[in-house]
């Protein structure tokens, strides 16, 4: 099955795994649409998509305001979700509630509110596709709010799955992939992070952007699957 013609609308798809999916998709074919909280990080994605994307800039955490983006950009064939903060690690004691709920705002409620809004304008055989990651079954220290969101992401797809049936419902889970979300981490400690993890990974490398985004477009083009969850992590769940 191919993108040819489809349209794709990539909510976080200014940046990282989201960019890289819509970059994969219009080279397919496909007309994308892509959505982030600030206008320069639009501004930046066009230049560097196929002319004809757009590009429109939304607050996923605010319900009316993805009701009023969904309710103008008409039907589609698929809404790909991977909005979120830069990941939020830090001990249960020295935890920030306020910043935790706000980290669960976007990943979570954020894809909740974008399903339960866009899944009415999705045309027959089309799809939506999620975004977790692999903290869900093998948690770090100091992860514990991303590793809850994790869990929740892929029971959430399942449920989805099921509800809104025939629609397909399927998630990716990335593990240490090489995106602007480790942007809070200090520079060593990133780069530190990056050289053990691919040292312990069976491939021998962290993964980049465009690993990922295929799996999205696999589960796009993948007409018998539904409440799947796919894991693209280098081998990081085995060892």
């Amino acid at each position: 099955m191919s993108l040819q013609g489809q349209r794709i609308v990539v909510i976080g798809g200014t940046s990282g795994i989201g960019l890289a999916v819509a970059e994969a998709a219009a080279r397919e074919g496909a007309e994308v649409v892509v959505a982030s909280r600030r206008q320069e990080s639009v501004d930046a994605a066009l230049t560097r998509l196929p002319r004809g994307a757009e590009g429109h800039v939304l607050d996923a955490t605010d319900e009316d305001a993805v009701r009023r983006f969904f309710g103008r950009i008409g039907e589609f064939d698929h809404l790909v979700y991977t909005a979120g903060e830069s990941l939020l690690l830090e001990s249960l004691a020295e935890s920030d509630l306020t910043r935790a709920r706000r980290f669960l705002d976007t990943r979570l409620w954020g894809a909740y509110t974008a399903v339960k809004h866009g899944a009415p304008s999705i045309r027959k055989g089309g799809s939506v596709v999620l975004t977790t990651g692999t903290g869900g079954r093998r948690p770090m220290r100091g992860a514990t709010v991303a590793a809850s969101l994790c869990g929740a992401m892929e029971s959430l797809t399942r449920a989805l799955a099921l509800e809104l049936a025939p629609l397909r419902v399927n998630v990716v889970s990335p593990g240490v992939v090489r995106t602007e979300l480790w942007r809070d981490l200090p520079e060593v400690e990133r780069d530190g992070l990056f050289e053990s993890s691919a040292a312990s990974l069976p491939v021998g490398r962290v993964g980049e952007s465009a690993d990922v985004a295929e799996a999205y477009l696999y589960l796009m083009r993948g007409g018998y699957s539904t409440g799947s969850v796919v894991v693209v992590d280098g081998g990081g769940t085995l060892v």
